[in-house]
């Protein structure tokens, strides 16, 4: 599957006292990135919750940092989906400034339910949009 691309501008917020990206605003880039990228695949997240019942959780984040944004960067975000699971997702994020890979990370995504928190069968229409056919 192709991966889905989000672009990214870097704000003051987003930076320590030198101008650098802080290391957990990498993880909120990414989050971003992943939520459009449901949303391009026709997935509201609060209407996954409503009608269908279900949220996707991260249950594990492997985060390789190998350069450091910083204020005013433009950058952007690629999800690709490396495996599915009766009730999970990987899926690979790079962050890169151009040619440059800042980030990259393996997401779990676990589905599970609304309520109890407890993990799910995804729905499988989820599973169509977001898989590619052969």
């Amino acid at each position: 599957m192709a991966a889905f691309h989000w672009p990214v501008r870097v704000y003051w917020e987003d930076t320590d006292a030198g101008g650098v990206v802080y290391y957990a605003n990498y993880l909120k880039f990414m989050e971003r990135a992943r939520s459009e990228w449901l949303r391009a695949s026709g997935f509201e997240q609060d209407v996954l919750r409503d009608e269908a019942g279900v949220v996707f959780v991260v249950r594990r984040v492997a985060i390789d940092y190998l350069s450091p944004a910083r204020f005013n960067d433009q950058l952007e975000v690629s999800v690709g989906l490396r495996e599915t699971g009766r009730a999970s997702l990987g899926v690979q994020q790079e962050l890169m400034r151009g040619a440059t890979c800042l980030a990259r990370a393996e997401v779990k995504l676990a589905c599970v339910d609304a309520v109890h928190f407890k993990p799910v069968k995804m729905p499988a229409t989820i599973l169509q949009a977001l898989t590619p056919t052969t």
